[in-house]
C-alpha cells in the first residue's frame, strides 16, 4: 500500500484528532502517503434535538462506516466516547490512543469569573445533566448541540452562564485557558472512553503500519468502561457513566447506573486485575443494578 486514507468527521476537533493519527503513521512509515477524507455525519447535521431523540451515538459513525466498507477510506478516527457500544466484526477497533485528560470541566463566558444564576448551564448529555443536579441544584440545565466552536460562541454571546465540556477536546485545540473548573471523577464520572481516540478499520486489511500506536493502559481502560455500559444497554439515550484507571497491575473502575423505570441511580466502584477489565465492567454493572433494586442509592 502506498496511500492511506483516513475517514474523519469534518469538525475542527475531529480533523485535528485525525491529523494526530496521520502524523504517527507518516513518522513511522517514511514514504507512505496519508490523506484525510472529511465528511459530515448525520449527528453533525441534526442539531435541533438531543441525541437520545434522534438515534444515539451511531449517528456520528454511520457515514464513516459506509466509507470504510466501500473502500473510500482505509481507517476511521473517532472519539471513543462517541462510538456505539456494539461494533461490527467487519469494522473492528484496531487501536486506542494514549488517553488525554478524561475529566469534564466548567467553562465560563469570556471575562466572567462566576456563574450567572439567571442563565442556564449548557450541557449536551443526560449523563452530565444528572450529575450536575447534585453539583449545582439551583441551576437550570439546558441542552446545547453543535461543534466546540459553536458552543463556545453561544456561551460568549450570553445564551448560557457556563458550559460543561470534555477537557480533552479543549486541550487538543489549545483552549485550556478557557477552563474555569475541573470536576474530579468522583464529582462527575466521565463518559466511557472520554479522552481516548479510537482507530477503526476493516477486518480484511493488514494494518502493520499502525504497529506501536495502541496504548495498553487506554485499551484496558476503554474495554472495561465499554463492557460496563454495554451490560447496562447504555448509550446516548441513558445517562450511564464509566471511568477506569490503571494503577500498576490493577484497575479501579467507577460506574454510574440509572434506572429508566423509576429515575433512581447509584454509583459504585470495583478494583481488580487490569487484564480482566471486561469482566470487571460486567460485575460492577450487575452490582449497581442490584443496589438500585434494593433502593441502596
Amino acid at each position: 500500500m502506498k496511500k492511506v486514507i483516513i475517514g474523519s468527521r469534518e469538525s475542527r476537533l475531529a480533523v485535528l484528532q485525525s491529523e494526530m493519527v496521520k502524523s504517527y503513521i507518516t513518522e513511522h512509515n517514511p514514504g507512505l502517503e496519508v490523506e484525510i477524507l472529511t465528511m459530515k455525519t448525520t449527528g453533525d447535521i441534526i442539531l435541533d434535538r438531543t441525541l437520545d431523540k434522534v438515534g444515539g451515538k451511531g449517528l456520528f459513525v454511520k457515514e464513516l462506516d459506509k466509507a470504510l466498507l466501500e473502500g473510500r477510506s482505509h481507517l476511521s478516527v473517532h472519539s471513543l466516547k462517541d462510538m456505539p457500544m456494539e461494533v461490527s466484526d467487519e469494522l473492528p477497533l484496531l487501536a486506542f490512543s494514549k488517553r488525554e485528560d478524561p475529566r469534564d470541566v466548567l467553562v465560563l463566558p469570556e471575562g466572567m469569573t462566576e456563574l450567572d444564576p439567571e442563565k442556564p448551564l449548557g450541557c449536551s448529555s443526560r449523563r452530565r445533566t444528572l450529575q450536575l443536579k447534585e453539583l449545582y441544584p439551583q441551576m437550570e440545565v439546558k441542552s446545547i448541540r453543535g461543534n466546540l466552536q459553536t458552543r463556545l460562541r453561544k456561551l460568549d454571546e450570553g445564551e448560557y452562564s457556563g458550559l460543561i465540556l470534555a477537557a480533552a477536546g479543549l486541550k487538543r485545540l489549545g483552549l485550556e485557558k478557557r477552563i474555569h473548573r475541573y470536576f474530579t471523577p468522583d464529582e462527575m464520572i466521565p463518559a466511557a472512553g472520554q479522552g481516548i481516540l479510537a482507530v477503526q478499520g476493516r477486518e480484511d486489511m493488514n494494518y502493520g503500519w499502525l504497529a506501536g500506536y495502541n496504548d495498553e493502559d487506554a485499551w484496558a481502560e476503554g474495554i472495561a468502561e465499554r463492557a460496563f455500559v454495554r451490560r447496562l444497554n447504555g448509550g446516548c439515550s441513558s445517562p450511564v457513566a464509566a471511568f477506569a484507571c490503571c494503577q500498576g497491575e490493577e484497575m479501579l473502575l467507577r460506574g454510574l447506573y440509572y434506572n429508566e423505570e423509576d429515575g433512581s441511580y447509584c454509583r459504585g466502584s470495583i478494583r481488580g486485575d487490569r487484564n480482566e477489565g471486561e469482566r470487571l465492567g460486567v460485575i460492577l454493572a450487575e452490582q449497581l443494578i442490584e443496589r438500585c433494586k434494593k433502593g441502596e442509592v
